[in-house]
């Protein structure tokens, strides 16, 4: 697997026991709506920074992503830093099978620093499969299997000590 921002330390998935996360971050990892959205109630600019951009092989998942997405011979990568007010709030990291990215989904390896939430929840067909809840070392992440027109794609965002999600 390639070392990334977001891989370079390990990820401990957690069950479904939602006991051991403290309520005011576990409202936000069960957020359904927009996390764009949600983040932009706590500033005054939210923003984006792309660290990566690419195709990449079935090596460069983990095995728990390649568990949650269908095989296919490339999956494009994106890895980005979502700030508010210029402070760094989330990373956040999405795979996309190529078969999903047809159509109109194409534009999704276009979007550049366009926040994905503004791109995804602009479409009635966007649908969630599931959310499962994560740490990496103390900070709390989530990942969702999104379908967008029915095809699968796989976000985990990462919440940074400074999010608003660690505010009480």
């Amino acid at each position: 697997m390639d070392e990334t921002l977001f891989t370079s330390h390990p990820i401990t998935w957690l069950p479904e026991a939602d006991d051991l996360v403290p309520d005011n971050i576990l409202d936000w990892l069960h957020e359904l709506g927009s996390m764009t959205k949600r983040l932009e109630q706590h500033c005054q600019c939210v923003t984006v920074i792309p660290c990566a951009q690419r195709y990449v092989t079935k090596e460069a998942l983990s095995d728990d992503e390649t568990q949650c997405l269908p095989v296919s011979e490339y999956y494009w990568l994106r890895e980005v830093i979502m700030y508010g007010d210029n402070i760094p709030w989330l990373l956040g990291r999405t795979l996309i099978p190529q078969e999903t990215l047809t159509g109109e989904d194409q534009k999704l390896i276009d979007i550049g620093a366009v926040p994905l939430g503004r791109y995804l929840f602009s479409h009635d067909n966007l649908t969630r499969d599931y959310i499962h809840i994560g740490q990496q070392n103390s900070r709390w992440l989530r990942r969702s299997r999104l379908r967008l027109s029915n095809k699968p794609l796989l976000l985990t965002e990462l919440f940074l000590p400074e999010s608003p999600a660690y505010k009480r």
